[in-house]
């Protein structure tokens, strides 16, 4: 009798509270993401967004489903940014595609449109950037003509990012910058992005993109006077700055090979070492694998400061 009165686990309820629960856990967990490593933070991320998919299927109201699918897409961002930060990259594009499909199914264009502006921006860094040319164009189909500039500019960034990379053209891609660069002063300043932008993309974020087109293209000291633009008004969580460190060690090395200036190398190779340690410390294989590629893009002397180098990239895989 006494059994009789327990009462039995129920499924637990979806309502208009549930949305907004989800997205403020995935908020607490991308704040956590700038102290702590991806490793550490990915298999929890992955439970939520497995979580808070089973229950966007399983909801059936049309509203709450749409709040729900923006919800699973946000989550689904976040776990893709982890994995690539851990080099997964495997794992990193089916949660891209997961977050672009949620967000479809939101009927958020805007959100589609900037999980399709990052998947692109993922691929720019890996080894198929050519993949970026029609995540870009895809994602402006999303955006559509958006009232304000970040989305706009911010995808002629990565267009520009693109074609330095995938192309090696120069004079498209500085068109693109350009077409950014007249979207951004066409802006209001004082209206804030839409969601699930957070910043305006603004002339200093402009900046940055010039120096990495820069970087791709060969132009060591426009890429230099384009960092020395950026970085001083930049505020970047570690393992974004550890790799903004090595483009600039990056354009530094070039511009020493050029002016066959050791000390410029030697310069470069300090840099990339300290942003090493930082990609080492937070356990970001994202960092370490760019590390390795500014390696294998010097083939001039050894020197001490090389050889320092070399064995920090050493105890990554030790």
């Amino acid at each position: 009798m006494a059994l009789a009165l327990v009462p039995l686990p129920v499924r637990a309820v979806v309502d208009e509270t549930t949305a907004p629960a989800l997205t403020a856990i995935t908020g607490a967990q991308r704040r956590l993401d700038a102290t702590t490593s991806s490793r550490e933070l990915a298999r929890g991320v992955a439970a939520h967004v497995e979580m808070a998919n089973r229950l966007f299927v399983r909801v059936q109201e049309p509203a709450l489903s749409a709040a729900l699918a923006a919800a699973v897409s946000e989550a689904a961002g976040f776990a893709a940014w982890l994995h690539g930060d851990m080099h997964d990259v495997g794992t990193a594009r089916i949660y891209y595609r997961l977050a672009i499909d949620r967000a479809r199914r939101a009927g958020q264009g805007l959100l589609a449109g900037y999980m399709l502006g990052s998947l692109a921006a993922f691929e720019i860094e890996g080894a198929d950037p050519g993949l970026a040319l029609p995540l870009v164009a895809q994602a402006r189909e999303q955006v559509g003509v958006a009232a304000h500039s970040t989305p706009r500019a911010w995808l002629d960034a990565i267009e520009a990012l693109s074609l330095a990379a995938c192309r090696n053209d120069g004079r498209a891609a500085d068109s693109a910058l350009l077409r950014a660069e007249k979207t951004i002063e066409k802006g209001d300043p004082s209206v804030p992005p839409p969601w699930p932008w957070v910043y305006p993309f603004d002339h200093v974020k402009l900046a940055g993109y010039r120096a990495l087109v820069s970087v791709r293209l060969g132009r060591a000291s426009d890429a230099l006077a384009a960092f020395a633009e950026s970085l001083p008004a930049a505020h970047l969580a570690p393992k974004q700055r550890a790799m903004i460190m090595l483009e600039v060690a990056t354009a530094a090395r070039q511009d020493g090979e050029s002016s066959r200036d050791g000390y410029r190398v030697d310069e470069a190779f300090q840099l990339a070492r300290e942003g090493l340690a930082v990609g080492l410390t937070y356990s970001s294989e994202r960092v370490v694998e760019r590390a390795r590629r500014f390696r294998h893009g010097y083939a001039g002397p050894v020197t001490s400061c090389v050889r320092e180098f070399d064995g920090k990239l050493r105890s990554a895989v030790a």
